[in-house]
């Protein structure tokens, strides 16, 4: 493509408008409107190719409301399939289509306006949009969470350029650019320029490792991707060709650079030579270029051929950069294009309209439109001869019509003709024109002129001649039927290195027996078409129609006789070496060398087996350019020409070889004499009688091709057929047979491993066993020996226990007798202290006795001189009332007095039998628990001994447990004394409180006798012994109060009116009482083994701690104090 023609300086008569200026009328365009939505089909009803203006769709996102209002999208991109798209709108919201499926979803909302979008990462389902806080965030459109989040740049990112592996990305604002890795998403490199300078955009290159930069100031540099180290820079354009860059496109193969900006002209660069090969000036409605992208086509092999323009009004027009033919356009000045994408596979346009609203278009209905016969006049607005500087050298102006490429004449000189539709054209002139603007007669004098064609020019010299129609669509529909099954393994029969040109063999093969059946079944079409595959590899619909051109017109009646060779043109090429040199042909037959020997060898392949290249190509010239005929005749030629060689050759291996190598021939001489054969040859053996004139493909559809017998080849598809049905039935048998050998092999290996192994293993056993009798032979011994210091440490561990235990008993004995001393001693300083208050009361009591006597001695000398005053002085009945009224009354308290004494006694007696039965039911139940704690103690220790026996007999897990079970023993022990100690302690609060509930009682008692005596002193003479009673009673309060609580009661301390009311005897006869009772808890304290026993017994004492008893009580309670403390 670098190389091109110079171009000539051509203009459109009238501009052909594709899309919106067309014709009215057409199928209603589909509509969506996306609205709420966040997912849902895009459409409906599919279009089909006939959609007006080849609008699949219109896609608006409407917000119904208060103020209901359209969103408008600003960004699209396609993915590297092709097939999905992806959208940005002003809101933030990311949709993506998916063209296949007719599904639409929103994946992302991001909040804020994209700038940039890409979607043809390595990972198919992440994206990356640049937003309008300069950042770049990647999200997955599966799980729609966000992958990476990229900041950096400073100002808006125009755009975002994705390396081909996917890897890495260049990311381009005003003032920088970026090169990210997308694995770790961190940036690798970073691009500064002055502010004075600017970057318009910064990409990859594709299929190469190029980074290319572009500045605001016209330069365009290379860098190389790995080094970064500049390759190469772009020159400046030739003088009165500059403008200012704006936008910039490139081919997919990565050799044309197209730059545009505020001009109607576009820049073509060849990336490879570095120049400046064209300059393309659009109409001249144009003003400037806001965009630029090249139409992708399956069949071009990378070089694309269209590029799409958008201008300043709104219209994207699609071009031809070789023909500057304008093709189609899509958009109008009512419906304006602001942005548009085109799918990689170059199926579909997606483009942002001014409204906001989306499109997308079908490039194979546009084409359709754009492939309508163009009008049929050329002119030409400037002679090259004219034209002197450089730029006006390379412009080319783009047309609607088909443009002539002139030729260099042998001066140099580029010369432009005129070329004029004439009315009254003759028969010939008619059958020499070529399309293009060739004539066929006048490329026939430059080829017998020069010998061949220019190699600049032969491609496009050989479309011309063979006027190839360029069926797009046929040609799809062949290639979208796939593989032949004849050609699905033609890389076993044809082993070419190169994948690509195996591929484009293995299509075109293809797409020749989708066209017609008996190329399937023919075996030598590879050879026939490999040339012109190789040849026209970059085009491979071109390619198709060389080949098909070649197979309708150069091989007529090659299939008649099928499958043999054509020997109706065997034998006629036989006739014709019979007729120019029978000697020659003498010498074959006598070697028995036939026409399929030394002819078809060279028909079969087109002389690519004898041929160089350059030999080759000359001859094509010749071919093509001439009658089918030719071609007959320049094999003859060929056989003529080395006739000298042949008759020296006299085995049949020595002609065949000769006609399958190269030999040293001058092909210009062999041309020269096919040309002779041609003129010479008499018309009844002439080909040319026989073979048809050249015929072109038909346009839109290819012609039928069924020129050969259908029966045989019909037969030859079946048995083909069965004989792979049945070959991948042997195939299969014969796999299923490998892989049962293979399994039986494996089974059998495995068998014998696995014997082995098992011997292996036997063997390891016996080994191991014999170890293992060893090992239990020392371990035996060892256990023995650990047995015998298990036991000897046993004998040692119980003699230490029982040595432990017995120093224990011992001090715990030791600990009894000092305690049991102690309270001996404690026992006897309180006798004794009792005998001394015993007998201090004793001499209180008497002095009591004498007072009480004294007292009574009074009182009757009182009763006498009252007696004689009542005599003397009774004088009256009322006093002598009055008196046998306090008689009455005396009598009454006496009463009172005595019955209160008698309750007193009687209850005194009650509670020294109550407190007797009590202290003998405390001393049975501390016995009966010492008994029961020294009968379980026993039994303990005989357990003990018991489970001691049975673990030393047993082994030590034994000995853990009985540890443990007497660890619970004992700790139940403790839980018993704990909870006998608070129920002592609750039943002293008990005491405690009847004791102060019976004193409260007593002092209310008290209280109203002394009420009572006070009214009868009022009444009577008794005043001085109440008034004594009333002395002795506070002075019993004063002692009750000043009697200390320690428990330690002493009969000094009770005054005399409490102890008379108890005889000497009764008090003695308690303390002999209770003299009787420590004898027998002395003879079973020698019993005791257990520390919570003597806890137990001295618990007691707390009973004394409460509060002080009342006067009336004391006495009484003596008893049972002397009990407590024997106890």
């Amino acid at each position: 493509m670098c190389a091109g023609p110079p171009p000539a300086a051509v203009a459109v008569g009238g501009a052909l408008r594709g899309g919106g200026e067309r014709g009215g009328g057409g199928p209603r365009m589909e509509s969506s409107d996306l609205g709420g939505r966040q997912q849902g089909p895009i459409w409906h009803r599919k279009p089909g190719p006939a959609a007006r203006r080849g609008v699949i769709v219109n896609i608006i996102h409407s917000v119904k409301g208060y103020h209901s209002k359209t969103i408008r999208f600003l960004n699209v991109a396609f993915d590297s399939s092709g097939d999905s798209l992806l959208a940005g709108d002003h809101q933030g919201n990311i949709y993506v289509f998916d063209l296949n499926g007719n599904r639409f979803n929103l994946v992302q909302r991001t909040m804020q306006a994209c700038t940039a979008l890409a979607f043809n990462l390595r990972r198919k389902t992440e994206f990356l949009v640049a937003l309008a806080d300069y950042s770049i965030k990647c999200f997955d459109t599966e799980t729609k969470e966000l992958v990476s989040w990229m900041r950096g740049h400073d100002s808006s990112v125009s755009s975002i350029s994705v390396h081909g592996s996917g890897r890495y990305a260049i990311t381009t604002s005003s003032d920088t650019a970026q090169l990210w890795d997308l694995d770790t998403f961190q940036r690798k490199r970073k691009l500064n320029v002055r502010q004075s300078v600017g970057i318009q955009k910064v990409f990859f290159l594709p299929l190469s490792n190029t980074i290319l930069s572009c500045f605001k100031d016209n330069s365009v540099f290379a860098w190389e991707f790995d080094t970064l180290h500049c390759k190469y820079q772009l020159p400046t354009p030739v003088e009165g060709s500059a403008l200012l860059y704006k936008v910039f496109a490139v081919t997919r193969d990565g050799r044309i650079f197209v730059a545009g900006g505020k001009s109607n002209q576009l820049h073509l660069w060849c990336l490879e030579s570095r120049k400046l090969i064209r300059i393309i000036q659009m109409p001249s409605k144009v003003r400037a270029v806001r965009h630029l992208e090249f139409l992708p086509d399956s069949f071009d092999g990378g070089s694309n051929q269209v590029l799409g323009v958008l201008s300043q009004d709104n219209i994207m027009r699609f071009i031809n950069i070789e023909t500057c033919k304008l093709l189609f356009d899509i958009g109008s000045h009512e419906e304006g294009i602001s942005t548009a994408a085109i799918s990689p596979s170059g199926r579909y346009i997606a483009s942002v309209m001014e409204n906001g609203s989306l499109n997308l278009y079908s490039v194979q209905a546009l084409t359709q439109e754009g492939n309508q016969p163009p009008p049929p006049t050329f002119k030409v607005v400037e002679d090259w001869s004219k034209c002197t500087s450089e730029a006006n050298k390379l412009t080319m102006r783009v047309t609607s019509g088909r443009s002539e490429r002139p030729w260099k004449s042998k001066g140099s000189k580029i010369q432009s003709r005129l070329l004029k539709m004439q009315v009254n054209t003759s028969l010939e002139n008619k059958e020499n024109e070529l399309p293009g603007g060739l004539n066929k007669k006048r490329l026939r004098a430059l080829l017998k002129g020069f010998g061949e064609y220019p190699a600049k020019y032969r491609m496009f010299v050989w479309r011309s001649l063979l006027q190839l129609p360029e069926n797009h669509l046929a040609f799809s529909s062949l290639i979208d039927k796939g593989t032949h099954s004849a050609f699905v393994n033609i890389q076993n029969e044809y082993p070419i290195k190169s994948q690509k040109l195996l591929r484009v063999l293995q299509r075109t093969l293809s797409a020749l027996a989708h066209w017609s059946a008996i190329f399937a079944e023919t075996p030598y079409i590879p050879l026939l078409a490999f040339p012109f595959v190789k040849l026209f590899q970059n085009n491979q619909l071109i390619c198709f129609e060389v080949v098909a051109t070649v197979v309708v017109n150069l091989c007529q009646h090659w299939f008649e006789y099928f499958p043999n060779p054509p020997v109706n043109i065997l034998s006629m090429m036989e006739n014709v070496l019979a007729h120019h040199d029978k000697e020659l042909l003498q010498h074959l037959i006598k070697y028995n060398v036939t026409s399929q020997v030394y002819a078809w060898p060279l028909l079969e392949t087109l002389f690519s087996e004898v041929l160089t290249r350059e030999e080759w190509l000359k001859v094509f010239d010749n071919i093509f350019s001439n009658h089918p005929s030719y071609f007959l005749m320049i094999v003859i030629a060929y056989i003529i020409c080395s006739r000298a060689p042949l008759l020296h050759c006299n085995q049949r291996e020595d002609f065949e070889y000769f006609f399958h190598h190269r030999n040293n021939l001058d092909i210009s001489v062999v041309i020269k004499e096919a040309y002779h054969l041609m003129e010479t040859t008499p018309l009844d053996i002439h080909p040319q009688r026989v073979l048809d004139d050249f015929i072109p493909l038909t346009k839109g559809q290819y012609p039928v091709f069924n020129k050969y017998p259908k029966f045989i080849v019909d037969y030859q598809t079946q048995e083909r057929e069965r004989i792979r049905q049945d070959e991948i039935e042997y195939l299969r048998e014969r796999q299923l047979v490998h892989e049962l050998e293979a399994k039986a092999q494996e089974r059998k290996a495995e068998d014998e491993a696995w014997y082995r192994k098992q011997e292996l293993l036997r063997e390891a056993e016996e080994q191991r066993r014999k170890m293992l009798l060893e090992e239990e032979e020392k371990l035996a011994e060892q256990r023995q020996r650990l047995a015998a210091v298990k036991r000897e440490l046993k004998v040692k561990e119980l003699q230490f226990l029982d040595a432990s235990r017995r120093r224990f008993l011992k001090y715990q004995q030791d600990q009894r007798q000092i305690e049991l001393k102690r309270l001996d001693d404690e026992i006897a300083r309180k006798a004794t202290m009792r005998e001394q208050e015993t007998a201090a009361a004793l001499q209180d009591v008497e002095v009591q006795r004498m007072e009480l006597e004294s007292q009574r001695q009074v009182f009757e000398q009182h009763l006498i001189k009252d007696q004689e005053a009542v005599t003397k002085e009774m004088r009256e009945e009322v006093d002598a009332h009055r008196r046998k009224v306090d008689l009455e009354d005396h009598l009454v308290q006496r009463l009172m007095e005595i019955d209160r004494e008698e309750k007193q006694k009687a209850q005194t007696v009650a509670e020294e039998n109550l407190a007797k039965a009590e202290q003998k039911r405390i001393d049975a139940n501390w016995r009966l628990r010492a008994l029961h704690k020294l009968r379980g103690d026993d039994r303990d220790r005989k357990k003990r001994h018991e489970e001691i026996a049975k673990l030393l007999h047993d082994n030590r897990v034994k000995e853990a447990e009985l540890l443990k079970a007497m660890r619970e023993a004992e700790e139940k022990t403790w839980e018993e004394v704990i909870q006998k100690k608070a129920q002592l302690e609750e039943e002293q609060k008990a005491a405690a409180a009847a004791d102060e509930h019976r004193k409260q009682f007593l002092e209310d008692k008290m209280n109203d006798a002394l009420e009572l005596a006070e009214k009868l002193q009022r009444e009577d003479g008794y005043f001085e012994r109440l008034r004594d009673l009333k002395a002795g009673r506070t002075g019993r309060g004063v002692e009750l109060q000043q009697v200390p609580r320690s428990g330690n009661i002493c009969l000094n301390d009770l005054p005399p009116s409490q102890s008379s009311s108890h005889s000497p005897p009764q008090i003695l006869e308690g303390c002999y009482k209770f003299s009787l009772e420590p004898s027998l808890l002395q003879a079973e304290q020698p019993q005791l083994s257990q520390p919570v026993l003597t806890a137990e017994v001295l618990q007691p004492s707390d009973h004394l701690c409460g509060p002080p008893l009342d006067p009336l009580q004391q006495v009484h309670v003596l008893p049972v104090l002397r009990m407590i403390w024997g106890c």
